[in-house]
């Protein structure tokens, strides 16, 4: 190697430290749990002393919020995990943020902290309930939907690509170059991408997909995890004496089928399975039947608008303000069959 490459290879390599110095030393919450993909437990809570904050950071696109690490006196502190339909197009709009509205406006002194995040299935949604666990909440939501089973699938395999100390991990060690190493699945470099490369990235995600949803021995496998993880995640729940409630996710049916009907997928026989003392179920598809037309309540098939938002907050309101004979510890667990 020449006298001129070797400073250039020394000149590179100290600006890589110096950028990996940089960002660990004023970015630390962009690279805690940056690629884990939502299947590490800290990602997206940052503590500073008692106030808890949620930030976009480690996969994990919270909607910016605070809290107390200990519950105040007299609040009813209510957690709500799920993807992005209890995510909402905003904040404000979204249910979790009009249910605390309503019960403040009934007199009930209550905060609602809405933890959904985009895309995530049973297992994530599990993960982010082991963490909140701590924070005291009185009631957890815990909204069931199947539809993101191969995300959480995809992403489970990626956090696990790098895992481990072999010397072919150690470059992915660094946060530089595990960030350049994801830049095409990266939404401002994606578009970096010449048009050709991005729709062919895109045609390849999408046929995997497709592919998986025709795959009925896929999509059994997917479907008795779901199952299992949710009951895993409310009996977790239980044993620390919280009451839950599932709501159940019902979306609109396209093509062949009436236009305004409603489709859980079989989610309701899960709830079922598992309600009794300390566990509740909240039905998308009981909420909204006999509306006519649908379509002020549902952005899409699946997304709620503000209306229906404000609908399913009005039915979870009123079932927190008769909940003495349910919110009680449950001794057992149903083992309904998967369909």
């Amino acid at each position: 190697m020449s006298r001129h490459r070797f400073a250039d290879f020394l000149l590179t390599l100290c600006l890589l430290l110096l950028a990996e110095l940089t960002v660990r030393l004023f970015l630390p919450h962009d690279v805690s749990g940056r690629f884990s993909y939502g299947y590490d437990r800290e990602s997206g809570f940052v503590e500073s002393g008692e106030v808890i904050q949620l930030v976009r950071a480690g996969g994990r696109r919270f909607h910016p919020q605070s809290f107390s690490r200990q519950r105040p006196p007299d609040t009813l502190r209510l957690m709500v995990i799920g993807d992005s339909v209890p995510r909402g197009p905003n904040l404000r709009a979204a249910y979790p943020a009009q249910l605390q509205k309503i019960l403040a406006d009934s007199g009930i002194k209550a905060e609602v902290i809405n933890l959904a995040v985009p895309g995530f299935g049973a297992r994530r949604c599990r993960v982010v309930v082991e963490k909140i666990l701590q924070y005291e909440p009185s009631l957890i939501i815990l909204h069931l939907n199947d539809s993101n089973e191969y995300e959480d699938e995809r992403e489970y395999r990626r956090s696990q690509e790098f895992q481990g100390w072999h010397p072919r991990h150690w470059l992915m060690r660094s946060f530089i170059l595990a960030r350049a190493y994801e830049i095409k699945t990266e939404k401002l470099q994606w578009r970096l991408l010449p048009e050709k490369i991005r729709q062919q990235q895109m045609l390849n995600d999408a046929d995997a997909e497709l592919a998986a949803s025709l795959d009925e021995a896929q999509q059994r496998q997917w479907r008795q995890r779901l199952w299992q993880t949710t009951r895993e995640t409310v009996a977790l729940i239980q044993a620390r004496s919280i009451p839950v409630i599932l709501v159940i996710q019902a979306s609109r049916q396209p093509g062949d089928h009436d236009p305004e009907s409603l489709d859980d997928h079989g989610l309701e026989a899960l709830g079922q399975s598992l309600q009794g003392p300390g566990v509740q179920v909240v039905s998308m598809r009981q909420v909204f039947a006999g509306l006519n037309p649908l379509t002020p309540y549902f952005a899409d098939s699946a997304h709620l608008t503000p209306a229906g938002h404000q609908r399913l907050a009005a039915a979870l309101a009123a079932m927190i303000r008769h909940g003495e004979g349910w919110q009680k510890k449950r001794t057992g667990a149903g083992n309904a069959a998967i369909p």
